[in-house]
């Protein structure tokens, strides 16, 4: 947890960097893809552009780009690597790809915003049945494995994805500065993001599934075959399986609470019946068996609850 925790912080510090070193300006955008009480989501992105002192540039501009890739045959995978901006995806019929990327821009000056189109670019490519969306910029570094992000010297951009892809596709997305929501996706998944919350609904895969400051909603159509994790440090974790689940839980909050709809086999937890229906409520560390048990799911938060929920749908 401890080592999750500075990992994010180092992110966290890196994302300041871009326009806060070269705009120095005094206004800082809200969270833009923070859950509410509800557990609703917003992906109003803010123009993807939720840095300290952006919203002092001048000079902006926008673009759409629309790309078509075809996936055919069995073992298909998408990637999608951002850094500010949400990512939408669908699951559709046939065995084409469907990308379409808003591009925004804000800079100090013409000149910089011609900079930032030039040097901020989406590179993509396409091995088989493998395809792979790249967000490169002069932002981006690597050390020792850890990538971050450095000053953009007066200029901000942004990039949306929507994107339609066979249902069957494995599905690896991740951004540092934006919401991400997966629908209809029937292959297995590993998503991340820092600050954005994370939606995803009617799946039949397995993965993982992170973010930093932001919320965890799953809705699983099929309920996983395989081992999975998810987890936020400041937002709850709310996952729906279907009623006949057996699956063996490791669950852990620091400053949260954790609920089950399921019957799960924890001496920790404290069991309350409201009518028909056995609640299982645990602080803390708890797991259990549900059901005859199956692959393992863990759930970590740090400033949040765990629920574990049937989904009625």
């Amino acid at each position: 947890m401890l080592r999750t925790a500075s990992i994010a912080l180092r992110v966290i510090a890196g994302l300041a960097l871009i326009c806060a070193l070269a705009i120095r300006g005094k206004h800082t955008a809200a969270g833009p893809n923070a859950a509410n009480e509800e557990g609703a989501f917003r992906f109003a992105n803010w123009n993807g552009l939720a840095y300290a002192g952006a919203w002092d540039m001048p000079e902006h501009d926008e673009d759409t780009v629309k790309k078509t890739f075809t996936l055919a045959g069995k073992d298909r995978s998408l990637e999608i690597d951002d850094v500010s901006g949400s990512i939408d995806v669908v699951g559709t019929d046939g065995d084409q790809v469907q990308v379409v990327v808003n591009e925004k821009y804000r800079a100090e000056s013409k000149e910089k915003l011609a900079e930032a189109r030039k040097r901020i670019t989406l590179e993509t490519t396409q091995d088989g049945n493998s395809l792979r969306l790249y967000v490169d910029g002069p932002f981006r570094w690597q050390d020792d494995g850890f990538w971050g992000l450095r000053d953009s010297s007066g200029y901000c951009g942004s990039m949306d994805f929507q994107v339609q892809v066979p249902r069957d596709t494995r599905v690896m997305l991740k951004t540092v500065d934006g919401g991400v929501h997966v629908r209809d996706v029937r292959g297995d998944f590993s998503v991340h993001s820092v600050s954005g919350a994370i939606m995803m609904e009617d799946l039949a895969g397995s993965g993982t599934a992170r973010t930093v400051n932001g919320a965890v909603r799953v809705k699983f159509r099929e309920n996983p075959r395989e081992s999975s994790d998810f987890g936020s440090i400041n937002g709850s974790v709310d996952l729906y399986f279907t009623s006949k689940l057996n699956a063996d839980f490791r669950l852990r909050t620091f400053n949260g609470s954790i609920f089950s709809d399921f019957a799960m086999e924890s001496p920790s937890a404290e069991v309350e019946h409201d009518g028909m229906k056995t609640i299982y409520r645990a602080n803390r560390d708890s797991g259990g068996r549900v059901g005859t048990g199956g692959p393992e799911i863990r759930v970590e938060t740090l400033n949040g609850a765990i629920r574990i929920l049937e989904n009625h749908e």
